[in-house]
């Protein structure tokens, strides 16, 4: 095992212990299709407000089937309250009808099949993956993994994607879908974008960017 690999194994080792209850995503959903549209609604908005979004929306609607057939402006009333809600609604009823005349209905579960779909990039798709499927071929990269990304292997980029592949050399395929979770939960708490609370971080002795003196 090289210095990069012993150096990302302690780092997911410290984060497991420090955050076991975050290794999954904390948008509710209860299968693939509800997780998808869920992560659609989720960029530049809270889990935490989509999540009060997305109840009423899938009593509604609950499934593509039931979308596909719908005009934008009837999703409105159940997404108004997220950002860019009018693209988002256009962009799951476009994904309904794909899944429904390409896919038989059913969420499609490989990289390439997701990104396919209106409104969805490769951070959504790995997000289903991983979430719904249980399944690894990418790391989903928000903004807290760009941040914490950077800081700890001391990367120069805000580009998700030569994040991802930087990220996919040096963590283990088994820790694909738990490293997205591991480094939104610690920008969240000590590494956000704008401050670095350094003296609180259990990373703060191995991180290359930490303000706390060795």
């Amino acid at each position: 095992m090289g210095g990069a690999e012993k150096s990302i194994a302690l780092v997911l080792r410290r984060l497991k212990r420090r955050y076991p209850d975050e290794m999954r995503t904390s948008l509710s959903h209860s299968n693939p299709w509800e997780l998808l549209v869920a992560t659609i609604l989720s960029a530049q908005t809270t889990d935490a407000q989509v999540d009060r979004v997305t109840p009423r929306l899938f009593k509604r609607y609950p499934n593509p089937n039931s979308i596909a057939r719908l005009r934008p402006s009837q999703l409105y009333p159940y997404t108004r309250s997220v950002n860019i809600y009018r693209n988002k609604s256009r962009n799951i009823i476009k994904a309904a009808r794909m899944i429904q005349e390409d896919f038989s209905g059913k969420v499609p579960d490989t990289l390439e099949k997701l990104t396919m779909l209106p409104g969805v990039g490769r951070k959504t798709a790995n997000v289903v993956m991983a979430n719904a499927f249980g399944k690894s071929e990418g790391i989903a990269i928000d903004t807290h993994c760009i941040t914490v990304a950077n800081r700890l292997f001391l990367y120069r980029t805000k580009d998700a994607k030569r994040i991802e592949e930087r990220m996919m050399r040096v963590v283990p395929k088994g820790d694909w879908g738990n490293v997205t979770h591991l480094f939104i939960a610690l920008g969240r708490d000590v590494c956000t974008a704008r401050n670095k609370y350094c003296e609180r971080c259990i990373l703060n002795d191995v991180c290359p960017s930490s303000a706390v003196k060795k």
